[in-house]
C-alpha cells in the first residue's frame, strides 16, 4: 500500500510539473508574439506604412503621453489616433523617423500583454528625445492587437 501511495504521489507530481512546463512553453510563445507585433508597428511607422500599422492596432486604440507642464506638473496628453496615422502617411519622404527600441520587458498570458519599451528616438539620423513606451495588447484569437500606447518624451538624461 506504501508504495502504490509513493507512487500516485510521483504521477501527479510529474503532471503538475509538466503542466507548468506547458504554461512556461505558453508564456514564451505569447510574449514572442506580441515582441512581434510591436516589431511589425514600428516597420509600419518607419516606412509610412499606416495599413502595416492598422493590421497591429486596435480600432479603439488609446494614446497618451505623459507630459512635464511649464509649471513643473506631470499629467497626461492624450493623442489622437487618427492625426498621428495621418501624420505618418503625410511625412515627406525624405524625412526619415527612426525610434529605436532599446528593450523588450513582456508579461503576457494567453489573452493580454504589457511590454515595457525604452526607446531613444532619431529624426533624419539625428538625436531627438528619448524615454519609455508601454503597450497594452490583448489576444482577439487570431492574433495580437494593441489596445493602448503610453509614453514618456525627455531631451536629457538619456544616455
Amino acid at each position: 500500500m506504501y508504495k502504490l501511495s509513493v507512487l500516485v504521489i510521483l504521477f501527479f507530481s510529474f503532471n503538475i510539473i509538466a503542466q507548468k512546463d506547458a504554461s512556461k512553453d505558453d508564456t514564451n510563445l505569447y510574449k514572442k508574439q506580441v515582441k512581434e507585433t510591436i516589431l511589425e508597428f514600428f516597420e509600419g511607422f518607419h516606412s509610412g506604412d499606416t495599413t502595416k500599422m492598422k493590421k497591429t492596432m486596435d480600432q479603439n486604440m488609446v494614446m497618451q503621453t505623459i507630459v512635464k507642464t511649464k509649471e513643473g506638473t506631470i499629467k497626461t496628453r492624450k493623442a489622437n489616433v487618427e492625426k498621428f496615422l495621418t501624420a505618418i502617411k503625410n511625412r515627406p519622404a525624405e524625412q526619415q523617423w527612426d525610434e529605436r527600441l532599446l528593450l523588450f520587458k513582456i508579461d503576457a498570458d494567453s489573452a493580454i500583454a504589457n511590454a515595457w519599451t525604452p526607446y531613444e528616438f532619431y529624426l533624419n539620423r539625428d538625436f531627438s528625445h528619448c524615454g519609455v513606451n508601454i503597450f497594452q495588447l490583448f489576444n482577439d484569437g487570431s492574433s495580437w492587437k494593441i489596445i493602448a500606447i503610453a509614453d514618456t518624451r525627455y531631451r536629457e538624461g538619456c544616455k
